[in-house]
């Protein structure tokens, strides 16, 4: 929260030096005020603040040589010069040397609020997505898993703990959650981690190509068959072998699959001779399990093979947490991939982002950030970058940025700027729309800060 920053308060004036030590701290921040420009440099060397708003004339040490001082110091920290002598020279002066704002005396204690709140909010933001670089290159290991929410630190921890064991697991999840990663994850951990990891979509293929994928086939086992070919399961022996969407595979296939996993053995399409393999099974499922049992599409033998252990997936819109790491993670990937400077991504596309609802799941906001990417000639994502379909779900979000869930309060502020966007500033047209008079409306944009 912006009210929790750091402020330093520089003015040699003792009244007005009170009063907005006053007015800040009643804002809830944390708020030191001196009247000398010399301390406010000892302050400065010996703590770090969010923001400093000093006055720019003082005796010995001004408003410029704190700023100075400060952005040497600390690059990051807003600056808010505030002076009595008022100038276009002086404003511009300052802004150049990195303030962050000019206000001139005397000033009203509202825009004093305003500016603070927006300067700590700047400070908020920039720290958060520090945080999230940290975040992103620091999750790492064998296979990097990007998260921070409960639920998934909680389904890593098991995955690391049974990763040694060697029993067979199930995972399940919608499309796009990760479970393909989730079987790396395992198998990385485990004894097995410099042996093979194959991957096959039970889906992709007929039940006669399935097989020949699953088990191979000898020289001349059919027409076409010119050489010997080993099957994954042998290729993958003494490794992980990840079965996607195991339920796609017919009754008689998986009678033949849960043969050789009794057995520890298989036979080459056209073969005689019995083939030992030592291979760990991962299965996966978009599908509820115990539905495609109950519809005898699995069958409950295999089931009960596979299901030593089973993870279930939560789906992105479950853990709003993930999505800005997510997010950052992705950019910092097809920024190198296409060679561009993109480094960082608006509020208000991390507004929408956050407030979708990913029927595709990671892998879909993978792809929308990879678009965005594309399309982006600056170093920064912007809502033009969005599909068109995004772009329009920007007033549907309900939830913050930081991932907490918005405020009535935060939806009716968002949604009368909003309209009075989209009329172009009418307060006649945007009171028709919300169904409120002008008086109404204006009250509302004076109670929420909506300024014309």
């Amino acid at each position: 929260m912006a009210n929790k920053a750091k402020l330093l308060i520089v003015d040699d004036e003792k009244i007005a030096l009170r009063n907005l030590q006053h007015v800040l701290k009643k804002e809830g921040y944390d708020v030191k005020a001196t009247l000398s420009g010399q301390n406010a440099l000892k302050l400065l060397h010996d703590n770090k603040y969010d923001v400093v708003l000093t006055d720019l004339r003082m005796e010995k040490v001004d408003g410029m040589q704190i700023l100075g001082r400060c952005k040497e110091l600390y690059p990051e920290t807003e600056v808010i010069m505030i002076t009595g002598y008022a100038s276009i020279e002086n404003a511009i002066k300052a802004m150049k040397q990195g303030a962050y704002h000019y206000i001139a005396k005397p000033f009203k204690l509202d825009e004093v609020k305003k500016v603070v709140f927006e300067a700590a909010e700047k400070v908020r933001l920039l720290k958060e997505n520090k945080l999230l670089r940290d975040n992103v290159e620091s999750l790492g290991g064998k296979e990097k898993i990007i998260t921070q929410d409960p639920q998934m630190i909680r389904i890593l921890e098991l995955a690391r703990e049974i990763s040694p064991t060697d029993c067979n697991v199930i995972i399940t999840g919608e499309s796009g959650t990760g479970k393909e990663m989730i079987a790396k994850y395992i198998h990385n951990y485990s004894k097995r981690a410099d042996k093979q990891f194959i991957a096959i979509n039970c889906g992709a293929f007929t039940e006669e190509l399935l097989a020949n994928e699953l088990f191979g086939h000898e020289k001349d086992a059919y027409t076409g068959a010119s050489k010997m070919k080993k099957g994954i399961i042998e290729v993958a022996s003494n490794g992980t072998l990840f079965l996607d969407e195991i339920t796609e595979m017919s009754a008689s296939m998986q009678v033949k699959f849960l043969r050789v996993i009794q057995e520890e053995e298989l036979y080459r399409i056209g073969g005689n001779s019995p083939i030992s393999v030592d291979v760990r099974y991962i299965a996966a499922t978009n599908r509820n399990i115990s539905e495609s049992i109950g519809r005898g599409e699995m069958r409950q033998d295999l089931y009960y093979r596979l299901n030593v252990v089973t993870f279930n997936i939560p789906p992105l819109c479950e853990r709003p947490g993930d999505i800005p790491l997510l997010c950052l993670h992705f950019l910092n990937k097809y920024s190198v991939l296409m060679n561009k400077a993109v480094e960082d991504i608006s509020e208000e596309v991390l507004d929408v982002l956050m407030g979708y609802n990913y029927p595709g799941n990671v892998r879909e906001l993978e792809n929308i950030i990879e678009r965005g990417v594309a399309l982006c000639r600056g170093n920064m994502l912007e809502m033009a970058h969005l599909p068109d379909d995004l772009k329009n779900f920007n007033i549907k979000t309900f939830r913050k940025s930081g991932g907490g869930i918005s405020s009535l309060e935060d939806q009716e502020k968002a949604y009368i700027s909003w309209v009075l966007k989209e009329v172009g500033g009418n307060k006649t047209k945007a009171s028709e729309i919300l169904g409120i008079d002008r008086v109404s409306l204006w009250r509302k944009m004076k109670r929420f800060g909506i300024t014309e």
